[in-house]
């Protein structure tokens, strides 16, 4: 039976020494999670690592990827940074509805777009054979899809939070739902590296 194992990673902790918005790179921290990651993944028969255009996200991508010689690496604008979905503030919690409002008019058409070619191109079984593929994305993405295997309310993307360099595994096959094998793993990370990412009340 043909199967996809997706192996989806929130990219590693990023520079904050810049502007707020800016599109920085990977912080120290950062790189040493994203090595990390790249051993801990070291043999793994990637088809190929897909990576968003975000420079955190394609830092990440290749220092993992230097783990994983002769895999193909391939920026793909689907598993960038957008809104999944243009989720209705109302009736959501306060803190729900003024995180949505940030969010501009063309955020809200551009990113569920986007984001519904992701699912259709990733989040589903091959035609045949067995497909490993690593995707270095953002939190929304990785929430998104963990609340589409798991058949949720399309609202439950918020609050679905995720650590840098965290790691998720979803099985896809034509014979059943998909699996959740792995959720926020961050077991190849020492304890001072974990939690980035993640707002301050989540750390454990």
């Amino acid at each position: 039976m043909p199967s996809r194992l997706l192996y989806l990673v929130r990219h590693a902790e990023q520079d904050q020494t810049g502007e707020e918005e800016a599109d920085t790179g990977l912080s120290a921290r950062g790189r040493r999670q994203a090595t990390l990651l790249g051993e801990r993944l070291r043999g793994t028969d990637f088809a190929a690592v897909h990576h968003g255009p975000s420079r955190r996200a394609a830092e990440t991508a290749a220092l993992v990827a230097a783990a994983l010689p002769g895999v193909p690496v391939c920026e793909d604008d689907r598993a960038g940074d957008h809104m999944p979905h243009d989720t209705d503030p109302a009736g959501q919690p306060e803190p729900y509805a003024n995180f949505l409002a940030g969010f501009t008019e063309r955020d809200r058409l551009d990113g569920p777009r986007v984001t519904a070619e992701a699912v259709s191109r990733f989040a589903t079984a091959p035609a045949e054979g067995d497909v490993r593929e690593l995707i270095i994305t953002h939190n929304f993405l990785v929430a998104w899809l963990v609340r589409h295997a798991l058949e949720a309310p399309e609202r439950r993307w918020i609050g679905l939070n995720h650590q840098n360099a965290g790691l998720t595994v979803i099985r896809y096959t034509p014979a059943a739902p998909p699996t959740l094998i792995a959720l926020n793993d961050v077991a190849h990370l020492p304890p001072d590296l974990r939690a980035t990412g993640l707002p301050p009340a989540y750390h454990l």
